[in-house]
């Protein structure tokens, strides 16, 4: 692709062909200002709405379909590629911009609908399709409408009695999950993010070995138990090391090859290593979609020496999970059944509203028995229905979020064959991109040319670096430039795309691809647009 000389004065506006949502079909303009409530009701309180006045329920509705329209306009507004991702502000400027303060005394209902406007005003659209900052990008409307309902019925996961639907969901969804794993069996559960979801898998495998420690404690280890992970796993780890007395120190990190996966020789090795100074090795993670490079661990060879050696294995897929979807990308995880659990957030690649992660264990029963205590306030056994349905008692918190509703609903509304399609498309304006990439290789540096995932890393190259020789002078110059190009997309609010150094690589670009709504157009425009807030750096 040809880029002419750069025009500093605007952004490129390209024609959003594939994308029907931003058609200039649609009538109405977007409203900066939202009306005031009808002057009958506009200095009404909470106090005036149900369930404080019971005769409140015209004005509650009246209410409530502000609120609604408000995030409807904010829908609107974030796939409408003329708005900006985000009118950005300093932290300063920004609390001199909003009315943050909590009040003495109650605040009429149109100021709450004032703020809740200014709060979504200045707020990151991360539903924008031209947001690639993080592994969680864009905005699927129908899991957007279950997660309405969710906070509407407003319920707690802990048990059936309170939760006999959104249970029931779980189980079935949780179910098909781990058939599309390849577990048999097995049982699994919703954890506030991918991080907790690893952490239920250590204590899991730590219980699995000894079921002592949950009643005992350290007394029963004979010795000091050690886990092990690639050097390029989430940072999750390190923390669920942590929060299980282990240390850090104790997680052993695997070395990787140029790709980014894990060397399995290196694995058996430092198994050895450990087993010879006397350490209990208990616990092998392998990363399904690394953050960074989006790489895949090598499944069945890390499998072959975890069953050498009678470890946990575990599979961090709460990136790459996705994956297991599609034929055609399915073949990344392969041997993914022989692993004894395994992470998989769907808000991620799937695209369903945060949060919304999932642990699954291939063996019934452990979960339970790792973290079940016994509330008899919560969890009696003379319960009028079967009390195995009662999910609480499985888990280490108390209080459990309904994220199921969102997933079990936009599920229902693709089906199996409608989220292949999502990410055979991920997958096809990713390669899209690295051929745009390849064709301007004066202007940017790819540091995986053959992405195994959506994560595509690069450096942009400004025009005084063009010439200049390899090198660290050059290395180090270019480190610098990364950060000051990602302030000028915020700046410009037209483009954000996330940056960070990786082992002797200075700052690089991570491009991520995981909203639907991206398509060849915005990717066209991403190439313009780097050049012309680049060119002069």
């Amino acid at each position: 692709m040809s880029i002419p000389p750069p025009d500093k004065g605007r952004s490129p506006r390209i024609s959003p062909r594939c994308s029907p949502c931003t058609s200039p079909a649609t009538a109405r303009r977007f409203k900066d200002d939202i009306e005031a409530l009808p002057r009958d009701i506009e200095k009404l309180i909470y106090t005036d709405l149900l369930p404080f006045d019971i005769t409140g329920a015209p004005e509650t509705r009246e209410f409530l379909y502000r609120v609604a329209d408000i995030s409807a306009t904010f829908v609107e507004k974030t796939f409408d590629r003329g708005t900006k991702i985000l009118d950005f502000h300093q932290p300063e400027q920004l609390k001199e911009v909003l009315d943050l303060e909590i009040p003495a005394h109650p605040l009429h209902l149109d100021q709450l609908l004032h703020d809740c406007r200014d709060a979504l005003k200045y707020q990151v659209k991360t539903g924008h399709p031209r947001f690639m900052n993080q592994l969680s990008c864009g905005l699927e409307v129908i899991s957007l409408g279950g997660e309405w309902l969710t906070a509407a019925a407003n319920i707690n996961m802990f048990t059936y009695e309170i939760a006999p639907v959104f249970i029931l969901m779980e189980q079935v969804t949780m179910r098909h999950m781990r058939k599309i794993i390849g577990y048999k069996n097995g049982d699994s559960t919703m954890a506030p993010g991918g991080s907790i979801s690893n952490l239920y898998a250590c204590m899991v495998a730590r219980h699995k070995m000894f079921p002592q420690y949950k009643e005992q404690g350290l007394r029963v280890l004979p010795g000091q138990l050690v886990m092990f992970t690639s050097v390029h796993s989430h940072y999750s780890l390190k923390g669920a090391a942590a929060t299980m007395g282990l240390g850090t120190d104790n997680l052993i990190l695997v070395p990787v090859d140029s790709k980014g996966k894990m060397i399995p020789t290196e694995l058996d090795r430092l198994i050895e290593e450990q087993k010879s100074k006397g350490n209990i090795p208990f616990f092998v993670c392998a990363t399904a979609g690394t953050t960074v490079m989006g790489a895949f661990d090598p499944i069945n060879a890390i499998a072959d020496i975890t069953e050498k050696h009678k470890l946990w294995f575990h599979i961090d897929g709460a990136w790459g999970g996705g994956v297991l979807l599609s034929k055609n990308t399915k073949h990344k995880m392969a041997g993914v059944e022989r692993s004894d659990s395994l992470t998989w957030n769907p808000h991620k690649l799937m695209g369903v509203l945060l949060q919304c992660s999932t642990v699954h264990i291939k063996e019934d029963g452990l979960l339970i028995e790792c973290n079940q205590m016994s509330a008899d306030y919560l969890f009696q056994q003379d319960k009028p229905y079967d009390v195995n349905y009662d999910t609480g008692d499985k888990v280490i918190q108390c209080g459990r979020h309904n994220d199921i509703f969102k997933l079990w609903l936009l599920w229902r509304s693709k089906g199996d064959s409608g989220f292949e399609k999502h990410i055979d498309h991920l997958f096809e304006m990713t390669t899209y991109l690295v051929e745009k990439l390849k064709a301007n290789t004066d202007k940017f540096e790819l540091l995986n040319d053959e992405p195994e995932l959506t994560n595509v890393c690069f450096w942009y190259i400004p025009y005084r670096l063009r010439s200049m020789k390899a090198g660290p002078d050059r290395c180090k110059i270019l480190g610098e430039v990364q950060p000051i190009l990602k302030g000028r997309m915020m700046t410009a609010g037209s483009l954000m795309i996330g940056y960070q150094p990786m082992d002797e690589h200075p700052n690089f670009f991570r491009n991520i691809i995981s909203s639907q709504a991206v398509c060849r157009d915005d990717i066209d425009f991403m190439i313009v647009e780097l050049y012309r807030l680049g060119y002069d750096l």
